[in-house]
């Protein structure tokens, strides 16, 4: 039987993104203003979410592996106090230059999570703040939302033709508001 998924990006939708540089510490990560009333929002409404995030600066070198992990336990810790649970979490750890096949807006991620739930793309959304978001999104079959938080300002002139996002908002609670309508 199908889930009910929700693909979201973590960095600049979830958290406040660091506009050139990295989150590289928990004493780093800041929650989005509505981003957990958001997700709890979505999880009340039966979603899964699954994170799909690209996580360049271990691959090129600016902060470890387990910086990543301290990060994610302490995030998923938080939610949690929220009562918000985070169904799976996948990362791209190569650098913005490796040519990987995970990396958004490569789908990668999103094959990974299609061998590990089972789900319809066709009615499967993610929720993103760049254009590679909504690349990536529309190349694996998915419906694709876009908000305005991280990259989004600067990234949405980039969303025209067959990079236009199926839905858009400010940021992750004004979308999980216009999915759970």
């Amino acid at each position: 039987m199908a889930e009910k998924i929700i693909f979201i990006d973590r960095d600049g939708v979830i958290n406040v993104d660091m506009m050139g540089d990295y989150v590289k510490s928990w004493e780093e990560f800041r929650f989005e203003k509505g981003a957990v009333e958001g997700l709890k929002k979505l999880c009340d409404a039966g979603y899964q979410i699954v994170l799909i995030s690209n996580q360049a600066g271990i691959g090129d070198g600016a902060f470890p592996e387990s910086a990543l992990w301290d990060i994610q336990k302490k995030m998923l810790a938080e939610l949690a106090k929220g009562g918000v649970a985070i169904k799976a979490s996948y990362y791209c750890l190569h650098g913005k230059e490796a040519g990987c096949a995970c990396r958004k807006p490569q789908i990668g991620l999103f094959e990974q999570a299609a061998r590990e739930h089972v789900f319809d793309r066709g009615a499967t959304y993610f929720i993103g703040d760049k254009a590679t978001d909504v690349e990536a999104g529309k190349r694996f079959g998915l419906k694709t939302f876009f908000v305005r938080t991280g990259h989004g300002r600067a990234d949405e002139p980039k969303l025209r033709g067959n990079l236009k996002p199926d839905q858009s908002a400010d940021n992750l609670l004004e979308a999980a508001k216009a999915l759970t309508a």
